[in-house]
């Protein structure tokens, strides 16, 4: 009898226990990046307030701040938006694509591997930065070479993840399964593709990143529209604190797509978040 309302019990207070513990891992998560911000953004202020660097060179936060509310309301700045955001979600979904395929046939097939990694390897070191103008003369003015660049720019660390990911499966298990009969199809779905979707997410995650910077790149080597150009603009009119206005976007912007594909790990790769 004591034994069967003192299980009850534990369960309750371990169910408690572990809700606090969410609860104090969460607040973290928030609470200490914010106060890390807003000590930053404080000696920030007063070193411009104060007169230890030039506001004309680094503006107060405030006066960014003040810029940023002002650009929510203007037409040219969403115009702008959408076009950086619109290059780089195209990018990084075709650079994805590619290097999830190539990734594979490298990560599975040991000719793949050993015929094309020196060409990837050699394509990786190779800084993309200076295919930008090349990209502009193969592509124009327009939005696909800001796409390729975005692309090319966040196809490496995916592919390399995907191969690495899929490579480490346990043979052991490989074997397991050959042993029972799966075919290559069979072993992919339920074996190496789970495996490996950690260490996948891992480079989408960085990959996301790298399009939005491949896509500013691209449009300040040439481009009429998109943040890029508004940055250099802002920045010719020597408008400053307007100019870091819209790099805080691209921060907040970059960090909406991060969470973005984070929330899709949660749900996809749930057995990793359970197993936390």
């Amino acid at each position: 009898m004591t034994t069967t309302t003192a299980t009850p019990a534990r369960s309750v207070r371990t169910a408690t226990t572990k809700a606090r513990n969410r609860r104090r891992r969460a607040a973290g998560a928030v609470g200490l990046p914010a106060l890390v911000l807003a000590i930053s953004v404080g000696i920030w202020e007063a070193a411009a307030r104060g007169g230890l660097v030039n506001e004309i060179i680094v503006p107060a936060p405030s006066d960014v701040a003040v810029e940023l509310f002002g650009m929510l309301d203007e037409q040219y700045f969403w115009d702008a938006t959408w076009v950086t955001l619109a290059e780089t979600l195209a990018g990084f979904g075709i650079g994805v694509v590619l290097a999830w395929v190539l990734g594979t046939l490298l990560g599975m097939f040991g000719w793949a591997r050993t015929a094309f990694y020196p060409l990837v390897v050699g394509f990786q070191i190779t800084p993309r930065v200076a295919l930008a103008p090349l990209f502009l003369t193969w592509f124009g003015f327009g939005l696909t070479s800001k796409i390729v660049m975005a692309a090319t720019i966040c196809f490496f660390p995916v592919l390399l993840n995907v191969m690495v990911g899929m490579s480490g499966v346990d043979p052991a298990a490989r074997t397991l399964m050959r042993s029972l009969g799966a075919s290559r199809w069979e072993e992919y779905v339920k074996l190496t593709l789970p495996s490996s979707l950690p260490l996948i997410f891992a480079g989408i995650k960085n990959a996301i990143t790298l399009a939005l910077i491949g896509a500013i790149v691209a449009e300040f080597v040439g481009a009429s529209r998109g943040m890029g150009v508004l940055i250099k603009s802002l920045n010719f009119q020597l408008n400053v604190a307007a100019g870091f206005a819209v790099i805080v976007a691209l921060m907040i912007f970059g960090l909406i797509l991060y969470w973005l594909v984070e929330i899709l790990e949660a749900r996809i790769v749930r057995w990793r978040h359970h197993a936390v």
